[in-house]
């Protein structure tokens, strides 16, 4: 794990993190750090005390907790943005934090950003508001989880979270399986099925969603 340089950071902290600037409140910026993460690290396992709130601005980091058949479980998975919210109110962590991209992640001190919230209602009321979009993620998620097949799970991803049809595949389809709560051969399976009938492509970065494409173009025809 590698710390960015500290004035460095500080000086230029809303220019390098704007979505960060625009959440916190000024006084906090200079309390944040910055550290680069490797694949495996582990940013925090199960049972320990929250001492800061990470915010991920490159990279991806999954919440993952292992089921009774010693399977892992995918709660959370995040490429942008805080992950792991609600540990600010939580005496310990239920699932572990763990870095499965390359990640640039910078660390809030959870005392401060609770006192700024006492004292700031601006900034209450904006991370209110961070707090329901992340919300409405996970109604999609466990709307997600409530479908039988993979390839309506998969379809269920590719429509309510890509971008244009397309959704980046970050650490690969091994962790997508544990988000999709299947296993990964049944999701090798179901995309090399998809592919042959030409439903999605697939390369390094991105699941394509080629039915998306032919709407697109039908509704510009």
């Amino acid at each position: 794990m590698k710390s960015y340089d500290w004035y460095h950071m500080t000086r230029n902290f809303t220019e390098l993190y704007p979505t960060l600037a625009a959440l916190l409140p000024t006084g906090l910026h200079a309390v944040c750090v910055s550290n680069l993460h490797e694949k495996g690290d582990r940013l925090f396992t199960t049972g320990d005390k929250p001492a800061y709130m990470f915010f991920i601005r490159s990279g991806e980091v999954v919440l993952e907790r292992v089921d009774a058949q010693g399977g892992s479980v995918v709660l959370q998975r995040t490429r942008q943005g805080f992950i792991g919210e609600a540990s600010l109110q939580s005496d310990r962590y239920h699932c572990d934090g763990k870095v499965i991209a390359t990640a640039e992640i910078i660390q809030v001190p959870i005392g401060q950003i609770r006192a700024a919230m006492d004292h700031d209602s601006a900034f209450a009321s904006r991370w209110v508001g961070m707090l329901s979009r992340e919300v409405k993620r996970l109604r999609l998620q466990c709307e997600r989880l409530s479908l039988n097949k993979v390839r309506d799970r998969l379809l269920h991803l590719l429509e309510t979270e890509g971008q244009n049809g397309k959704y980046p595949l970050g650490s690969g389809l091994k962790s997508l399986a544990g988000e999709l709560g299947v296993t990964h051969e049944a999701l090798y399976r179901c995309v090399a099925a998809m592919e042959r009938n030409k439903v999605l492509t697939r390369d390094d970065v991105y699941l394509k969603f080629l039915t998306y494409e032919n709407n697109q173009k039908s509704r510009s025809a």
